[in-house]
C-alpha cells in the first residue's frame, strides 16, 4: 500500500512544544490549529490556536502523539509548507515556512501570494 503524502510538514520542534503545552494544560484533547486570515501588512496572516475539536474536511497531521489541524480553506495556502517552533532573539513562537508566499513581512507572521 503506498504511503500517503502529507501536504504540510509538522516539525519535531513544533510537535514537542505542542506536547509540552498540552501537558501544562492537562487537556490531552487539545490540537494545534493553524489557519490563514486576511490582514497583516502583507495581505494574509498566519494564526495558531489550540482546539479540542476537528471539523469535517480538516487535515490532521500527527507527530509524537500530538495533532496539527488545518481547515481546507487555509490548507490551499499552506500546501508544501512547514509548521515549526523557534526560540531566538525575537522570542519563542510557532512559525510557518511557506513556499507559496511571494513576499512576507519582517516579522514573518503575514504574507502575500
Amino acid at each position: 500500500m503506498p504511503e500517503m503524502v502529507v501536504p504540510i510538514t509538522f516539525t519535531d520542534a513544533a510537535a514537542n512544544k505542542v506536547k509540552a503545552l498540552i501537558s501544562e494544560e492537562e487537556n490531552h484533547e487539545l490540537k494545534l490549529r493553524v489557519y490563514i486570515t486576511g490582514g497583516g501588512c502583507s495581505g494574509f496572516q498566519y494564526g495558531f490556536t489550540f482546539d479540542e475539536k476537528t471539523n469535517e474536511g480538516d487535515l490532521i497531521v500527527e507527530k509524537s502523539g500530538v495533532k496539527l489541524v488545518v481547515d481546507p480553506m487555509s490548507l490551499q495556502y499552506l500546501i508544501g509548507g512547514t509548521v515549526d517552533y523557534t526560540e531566538g532573539l525575537e522570542g519563542s513562537r510557532f512559525i510557518v515556512n511557506n513556499p507559496n508566499a511571494s513576499s512576507t513581512c519582517g516579522c514573518g507572521s503575514s504574507f502575500s501570494i
